[in-house]
């Protein structure tokens, strides 16, 4: 998704982020958290502009204010959101309106104290790009000396060793863009599977979720090959080079305790699959929290409360942060689960046929 949004319109992303966010059932809310979280970090500063306007904005302060929203949204996606934004004021310090949001809560009294959160290095608007044109020295004594000659065959071959190395620095910056890519994709896709074979039990684990552990490790085990083939790429003294081996160490240990649950046929089996169906501003001023009446929420907005029982879970270590089990009542069979886990796809892929389109 983040790799059809650069470039792209990012203002029907967050359109379509933020109804997924103000969702009653909190697995999608925080699933929908998540993405906005990679596309953060990975779309560049069109898309942290979008998020910085006050129409966006607003759609958060509906779900953490008791005014709105707040009330019947879970604390973990309300947590999640203020974490969210307190990481921006301090990453993205030129969007002003983050701070003004963030600000207009704690007076209000919606948020007591910032939280403990570090600084995301990963937000920060990168420098200019270092022009490594000329870091070889022999070929910048090389280039110097072919321009001061007044041969009109040295001026030639000066002009096509700049064209080379251009070509060279323009080689390097796209593969750095698309290891950032692959690592994002990594990360993303481990910490869905982590979470999934966490939350693993054998009598009760559908046969929808299994598909979908085995869907996740199989698209694991192709980003494996993909990390070795672009280590074995990278040159050595590359910074990229350790986030590479690191992300494929990382995805070794998971992919391990994933191996052993097949081998041990823990995901051939029928789980218990009974099931209940769920059915289904402006960006120039931000929201007065205390004087602005609310309107009559759609019913679409009203939230509906899932009491789980606290339930054992299998203890699979890793290195991923987890997040909480989906609730086991959202589907009826496997094609349902996996219609509800793309929901956000599916969206952000039927923009190419709306009158909205995207250009890729």
């Amino acid at each position: 998704m983040c790799e059809q949004l650069d470039g792209a319109r990012p203002q029907i992303a967050t359109r379509l982020l933020s109804l997924k966010i103000q969702s009653p059932r909190q697995w999608e809310a925080l699933q929908a958290l998540t993405v906005l979280e990679a596309c953060m970090k990975n779309c560049g500063s069109r898309f942290h502009a979008e998020v910085g306007k006050f129409r966006f904005l607003n759609e958060l302060v509906k779900v953490v204010s008791p005014k709105y929203m707040g009330r019947q949204t879970s604390e973990e996606v309300k947590i999640r959101i203020v974490d969210m934004m307190y990481t921006w004021t301090i990453s993205l310090s030129d969007e002003s309106k983050i701070k003004e949001a963030y600000q207009m809560l704690k007076n209000q009294g919606v948020i007591n104290e910032d939280p403990q959160v570090e600084q995301d290095v990963t937000l920060v608007p990168p420098s200019q790009h270092k022009n490594t044109l000329f870091e070889d020295e022999e070929k910048a004594k090389l280039l110097d000396q072919l321009l001061k000659s007044k041969k009109p065959e040295d001026l030639q071959t000066a002009n096509r060793l700049i064209k080379a190395m251009v070509k060279e620095d323009e080689t390097r910056v796209e593969q750095a863009k698309h290891r950032r890519c692959v690592l994002s994709q990594t990360e993303s896709n481990a910490r869905l599977l982590s979470e999934m074979m966490s939350h693993f039990q054998l009598e009760q684990t559908s046969s929808g979720d299994r598909e979908l552990i085995k869907e996740l490790g199989e698209c694991c085990e192709r980003l494996q090959s993909t990390l070795i083939k672009m280590a074995t790429e990278t040159e050595d003294g590359d910074d990229g080079l350790a986030e590479i081996l690191l992300a494929n160490d990382n995805l070794t240990l998971l992919l391990g305790n994933y191996n052993k649950m097949v081998a041990e046929g823990l995901l051939t089996g029928n789980g218990d699959t009974s099931s209940a169906a769920t059915p289904a501003g402006s960006d120039s001023s931000l929201l007065e929290i205390e004087n602005l009446k609310l309107a009559e929420p759609t019913p679409k907005l009203q939230p509906e409360q899932h009491d789980l029982p606290p339930t054992e879970v299998r203890d699979i270590s890793s290195s991923f942060p987890l997040l909480p089990p989906p609730p086991r009542s959202l589907c009826r069979s496997q094609k349902d689960l996996v219609q509800q886990t793309s929901i956000l796809d599916d969206e952000l892929l039927s923009l190419a046929t709306t009158g909205n389109t995207i250009i890729f």
